[in-house]
């Protein structure tokens, strides 16, 4: 199983847009996202949001890729209902997995759903190729594609400022300052810039 803060297991695989590697995206965000099946309901509402928040992700340098076990002759079919009953165009590419060797090496088969399908999984990398997130849903749950955007947005203000963010986190909110390690940082941080409840608690608005 994949594990936060490990390098992303590599892949090379067949795609909607011809064949992707994890290589490929190396200097970018990834959302690497999986889904049961092709001409699903769940799936289809999900790829129509991840479709509609693309321009969202593009000014995140997030780039998109999502994955089933369907084949890529699926995909297409898929791609183009979408398309032509939804009015709406997928503009990324899809891993065709009838091998599931990508699933398996990012642990998206879970034999308590299916042995033969992937959940609902979704990986943050970031450009050096490091898993920074991982989310799992059901089945029968559609994933949230805002929550999504919200997490890359938080995973990459909390590296360029070295910060934290607190729950429900949204940009232009206020972040969390690292709690200091000694007792002469904590006795300066009450009397510094930012704005402190107690002496593990400060906020700063960047």
């Amino acid at each position: 199983m994949p594990r936060l803060n490990e390098p992303a297991p590599h892949f090379e695989a067949h795609t909607t847009d011809g064949v992707r590697r994890l290589s490929d995206y190396h200097g970018k965000w990834l959302l690497l996202f999986s889904h049961p099946g092709d001409f699903t309901p769940v799936c289809t509402t999900e790829f129509i949001a991840f479709a509609r928040a693309k321009p969202q992700f593009d000014a995140l340098n997030t780039e998109l890729l999502g994955l089933s076990v369907d084949s890529t002759f699926s995909h297409l079919a898929w791609i183009r209902s979408i398309r032509d009953r939804f009015e709406v165009e997928i503009p990324f590419p899809i891993i065709d997995d009838l091998s599931m060797q990508v699933a398996y090496a990012y642990g998206m088969i879970h034999p308590g759903s299916s042995d033969t399908s992937p959940v609902r999984a979704s990986f943050i990398i970031d450009p050096e190729g490091f898993i920074r997130a991982m989310i799992y849903y059901p089945n029968t749950c559609g994933r949230s594609v805002t929550e999504l955007v919200r997490l890359v947005k938080a995973l990459q203000t909390a590296d360029t400022h070295r910060v934290a963010t607190p729950e429900g986190w949204e940009e232009g909110d206020p972040v969390l300052v690292p709690p200091p390690t000694t007792v002469e940082q904590a006795e300066a941080r009450m009397n510094g810039p930012d704005d402190c409840t107690d002496w593990y608690f400060c906020t700063r608005t960047l």
